[in-house]
């Protein structure tokens, strides 16, 4: 006989080698807590939201399925802002939460419609359900084998994401008799039709093709047949925002990088482009604007996806649907594929990344000694070690990688880019370097972000994790401030400290965590400053002092017609706008090759 809640732990860590669990102690979770701590190394946090990024942090490095372990009632509650984005972004993640005794939660009586009946319960699974790919209360101890089974299957089964078994105290007290546990059989895998012949048939007509490759690929584990098939495929490639970093920026086949806030060559080469083999990429709106008609308006779209929901929506329509998992397509495709070349429209495009290289962008330059953001990014990632791991917060610690970054081959960026929350950087971080294996760890965080999650400095103190954090400092919330300017003439409401949002002295935060800080606001001396500060021994923590009126650059921008109309461009048609000289110098078909 063996307890439920050792059961649990033994086969995490026996069937599915799991070596760490997120964990946040709780009452409802004790017996959980208990077995876990007996069996699993284990990692704790002071807010279960960052409990739940640090999970995410740790998969998607890892590659596996991460293992949080909460509480009843606030405790699970905190985790879905993270559970989301693991719903969008496609993380695997397993939370197993504690309940009250089965008898007193509203699951047992159901017919009463009852908002709670135990002592801080919450009926969370059906909270849960909408965001994540299994679901369920244990309410029967012979049935924890074919539950813990079934969402660890989903979770790491074809489109990866997260899932949620919530167990009552009396339930994983229970003592089982393991050979009476009800068995679960997988379902039969997809037979998918790859269509291998009819992509290299469209591929081979096309003048201009074009692989737009995304974070997808890193899920499969694909990378290197991805290389593989880029040695036959002599075409441009761009990536996406999830995938930066996918391909380093001087790989023969790089294009740039594309979307709404990408980069101007990486645009141009797919509006260019006379046909797009999507890999690993939903085509999320971000990437597509929401002027979408006329994304690869020129183009045929080949897509290939594992979700086939994402095959139906209306934001994009290929001309080929491939629903497939990368995993058993792109080594495939990369054994079949013939040598495909076409020289002078890589080198158009190759020609277009040195014409609109970051390094050159006046918008990207230090002035007026102020430190520019895009120009700390650019000086930072030049020292920073080949096989990093950058871990980013959203808006200007992102979107400076995203636009002006120049990555190796083997660095790693983590950005979450479906829910893109405030709060992500500072814990996704503590679960990257928990699985980096010793490879250094760059926090790129904001001013407004990691004040969502900044009792985590205290996790990175604690377990002295030896995580370089960059805090951007721009008094506030410059997105926002950007989007108030743009629509509302200036009229600012809670971005900066005028408006309502004050921003501390981060440095003198970090020394309250004992983590060693300092504070860098002035561009004379910026790279022997950061290269002194990276060579610190364990954790540290930079606060970079950055002027607080630029804007994001180049971007998509609405635009005012003669007649007061406003339209949004297509994605090659980004602020600052061109004048149509040089615009037309930047379409393949106008110029001569």
């Amino acid at each position: 006989m063996i307890k439920v809640s050792d059961y649990i732990a033994q086969r995490l860590k026996q069937k599915y080698n799991i070596n760490n669990i997120f964990l946040i102690s709780g009452g409802g979770s004790m017996h959980l807590n208990d077995s876990f701590g007996r069996a699993i190394p284990y990692t704790t946090a002071h807010n279960e939201q960052a409990l739940a990024f640090m999970a995410e942090g740790y998969a998607r490095i890892n590659q596996e399925l991460a293992v949080v372990n909460i509480t009843t009632g606030p405790g699970g509650l905190n985790c879905l802002n993270g559970v989301f984005g693991q719903w969008t972004d496609s993380v695997p993640v397993l939370y197993i939460s504690g309940q009250v005794k089965l008898e007193t939660t509203v699951y047992s009586c159901p017919h009463l419609n009852l908002r709670q009946l135990g002592d801080q319960e919450t009926n969370i699974i059906k909270i849960v359900q909408p965001l994540t790919k299994y679901a369920a209360l244990v309410d029967d101890p012979l049935l924890i084998g074919y539950h813990l089974d079934q969402a660890i299957y989903y979770a790491t089964t074809g489109r990866k994401g997260p899932v949620w078994l919530d167990i009552p105290l009396n339930i994983q007290s229970a003592m089982i008799d393991e050979n009476l546990l009800k068995p679960f059989i997988p379902p039969q895998n997809n037979n998918y039709n790859f269509k291998i012949d009819d992509i290299l048939v469209q591929l081979q007509k096309a003048e201009k093709p074009l692989i737009i490759a995304g974070h997808g690929i890193h899920l499969s584990r694909q990378e290197s047949s991805f290389l593989q098939l880029l040695n036959k495929m002599k075409i441009p490639v761009v990536t996406t925002f999830n995938g930066m970093g996918l391909l380093p920026d001087n790989h023969p086949n790089f294009a740039g990088r594309i979307g709404t806030l990408g980069q101007r060559a990486g645009n141009f080469t797919l509006q260019n482009a006379d046909l797009i083999l999507c890999l690993g990429t939903r085509n999320n709106i971000r990437q597509v604007s929401y002027n979408y008609e006329n994304y690869a308006k020129n183009a045929y779209k080949i897509v290939v996806d594992i979700d086939s929901a994402e095959l139906e929506k209306p934001t994009i329509i290929p001309d080929l649907k491939i629903q497939a998992d990368l995993s058993q397509f792109l080594s495939l495709i990369a054994e079949k594929t013939p040598i495909i070349e076409r020289p002078k429209w890589l080198a158009f495009c190759k020609n277009l990344q040195d014409k609109y290289h970051p390094s050159i962008n006046p918008e990207y330059q230090h002035s007026n000694n102020q430190i520019n953001p895009y120009g700390f990014t650019m000086e930072m990632l030049g020292l920073l070690d080949k096989d990093a791991i950058i871990v980013s917060a959203n808006a200007t610690a992102s979107l400076t990688l995203f636009q002006a970054a120049n990555f190796h081959s083997e660095q790693r960026v983590l950005c979450n880019s479906g829910n893109a929350s405030m709060g992500y950087g500072l814990p996704a971080a503590i679960g990257a370097c928990l699985s980096g294996k010793g490879r250094q760890i760059i926090c790129l965080e904001g001013d407004g972000s990691i004040m969502m999650n900044i009792q985590e400095l205290q996790t990175i103190k604690h377990y002295d994790l030896p995580i370089k954090i960059f805090i951007i400092n721009n008094n506030g919330y410059i997105s926002i401030k950007q989007t108030q300017n743009n629509f509302f003439k200036g009229n600012m409401t809670g971005v900066s400290e005028k408006s309502g949002v004050g921003i501390p002295e981060f440095n003198k935060i970090g020394e309250a965590f004992n983590i060693f800080s300092i504070r860098i606001s002035d561009p004379q001396n910026l790279k022997s400053q950061l290269t002194d500060f990276l060579n610190i021994k364990g954790p540290a923590l930079c606060e970079i002092i950055t002027n607080d009126d630029y804007i994001f650059t180049p971007k998509l921008l609405a635009k005012k017609l003669e007649d007061g109309t406003m339209i949004s461009p297509s994605l090659e048609d980004m602020f600052p706008f061109l004048d149509k000289k040089e615009w037309e110098s930047n379409i393949f078909n106008k110029i001569k090759i």
